[in-house]
């Protein structure tokens, strides 16, 4: 028996999974790290704790695993905009600044006012923010230049735990489309890009296919791992690609919706799909896949802010009676009606991507009185991020047309209150596969497409398993329609202040 490793690393943690090459799982392992968020801009991680993250779960699905066969490949999937920088000999100068890291705002602010962002989002696909690797280098050689001086290299997270592995530097074309510096319909590097930020292509890793495998890892991280020296590597692609082929949605007019530590709505388009409004990007995937979607700063992390913020007493309780406390939130947060007696929370707590491009969001609750409690606002806060969802949706219609299915996944999707609430508020049928870990999944298809086990795209259908459907309820999704314009007026009125009110947490950020 043949198996493979998808392993999926995320913002907060990885997630490896051992799936033999029917799509059988047979061990899954979750490892954490830190997220530096120091000042209210800053998002990093450190590199290499994410490796030997990396290597900690791998270890740990092998081991607990009685395998009658071996590994021949190690797939991957990662989160997407990273930024490293590294020296002549590979090692980091620098921790990653994340998709979450804000510092670069005022550029992509300059280049928003000046028309220039429009254009370059026009070449690339990337939305003017301060996300996107594009943005970063400009802020680097600017703020940090002795730091910029001295990089030999620029490359990804992916990216620099392959080469830990194996020594091997590339980069897929999905990864490369997030940086902002892929030409979207070359498919290559974009000289303009790399023009304005001060680079050149010989500092960048080589381009290669999603499919691309190669083989020869380290012999120490072999051993540890418990694999053979020359199982393959496969490429894989973003957590976005993968998250939408892992639910099934491959075929045009096909939402995808996850909600992980951020959230995102995506379909794929076989040709590059441009919004006038730059609300929405487009990446190359892979040859006739494009995926255009809205990514959303504040998913689940938002939920873990309520959980720890304000509800200590009932982790205490749940770790007592030995139950799951995000199930105890959701308990609690059934108690209350739909919408939540008029409370309205923007989930813009770590700034915000679609729909608003706006690094300074803040986040708010509108509508308290006295009657709302805890619960209420707990609630809320789970319509709050649906509701972010939804309005990113409205854009991608405008572009795409009305979806002809809507597949959903991610940890939202244990919650049957959270994914009812979504189909409520889309008014929509919502389709859940059983298998939410959707991106190492497709990860491990397109590890057997790379072998020649696979040839179809389509086909990872049959490794989904059963569906969950959840219908809309009338009575519920009247209320929402009420509540769901004065949402989207709030957050254009609130616009105004954003910039000020974040300034004034910057100013202050370091008094005690």
């Amino acid at each position: 028996m043949d198996y493979i490793i998808g392993i999926d690393v995320g913002t907060t943690s990885t997630k490896a999974l051992l799936y033999d090459t029917d799509g059988k799982i047979y061990a899954k392992a979750n490892k954490g790290y830190t997220l530096y968020q120091d000042t209210p801009d800053m998002a990093e991680e450190d590199p290499d704790e994410i490796f030997n993250a990396t290597l900690s779960a791998m270890q740990e699905v092998v081991s607990k695993s009685d395998l009658d066969g071996k590994v021949v490949a190690i797939s991957w999937s990662a989160q997407q905009h990273s930024l490293i920088a590294l020296n002549e000999n590979h090692k980091p100068l620098m921790r990653t600044m994340t998709w979450a890291d804000n510092r670069a705002e005022r550029y992509a602010a300059e280049y928003k006012q000046n028309g220039r962002g429009l254009a370059f989002y026009k070449r690339t696909g990337l939305p003017i923010h301060p996300m996107g690797p594009f943005y970063k280098l400009l802020w680097l050689k600017n703020e940090k230049p002795d730091l910029f001086k001295k990089a030999a290299y620029w490359v990804g997270i992916k990216e620099y735990i392959i080469w830990r592995y194996t020594g091997v530097l590339k980069e897929e074309v999905s990864m490369a489309a997030a940086t902002g510096l892929l030409n979207m319909k070359s498919v290559q590097w974009d000289e303009q890009a790399l023009k304005e930020t001060g680079i050149n292509s010989s500092q960048l890793p080589e381009l290669v296919d999603t499919t691309d495998k190669f083989q020869g890892i380290h012999p120490e991280y072999a051993k540890v791992m418990g694999v053979d020296q020359d199982v393959y590597f496969v490429m894989g692609a973003t957590d976005g690609a993968l998250s939408t082929i892992g639910v099934g949605a491959i075929d045009t007019g096909v939402l995808a919706i996850n909600i992980g530590t951020s959230a995102a709505i995506r379909t794929f388009v076989d040709k590059p799909v441009i919004d006038p409004k730059a609300r929405l990007y487009c990446y190359p995937i892979m040859k006739g896949k494009y995926l255009v979607g809205g990514p959303i700063n504040n998913g689940g992390i938002i939920l873990n802010w309520a959980h720890d913020s304000l509800f200590g007493a009932e982790q205490e309780a749940a770790k007592l009676l030995d139950i799951d406390s995000y199930d105890m939130l959701s308990k609690i947060a059934a108690t209350v009606p739909a919408g939540s007696d008029g409370l309205i929370f923007h989930p813009y707590l770590g700034g915000e991507r679609a729909p608003l491009w706006d690094a300074n969001a803040r986040g708010s609750f509108f509508g308290l009185n006295r009657k709302h409690t805890r619960a209420h606002m707990i609630r809320a806060v789970m319509e709050g991020i649906m509701y972010n969802l939804y309005s990113v949706s409205l854009a991608l219609k405008e572009v795409s047309g009305e979806p002809k299915a809507v597949l959903a996944a991610g940890g939202f999707a244990r919650s049957q209150l959270w994914t009812q609430m979504m189909a409520d508020i889309f008014e929509n049928e919502i389709v859940i596969p059983e298998s939410y870990e959707s991106g190492s999944l497709a990860a491990m298809f397109l590890a057997k497409m790379a072998l020649g086990m696979e040839d179809n795209l389509a086909d990872i259908k049959k490794y989904l398993g059963k569906e969950n459907h959840y219908q809309p309820n009338e009575a519920t999704f009247t209320r929402y329609r009420k509540l769901i314009p004065i949402y989207i007026r709030l957050s254009r009125d609130f616009s105004t202040e954003y910039k000020d009110i974040a300034d004034y947490q910057r100013e202050f950020a370091d008094e005690k």
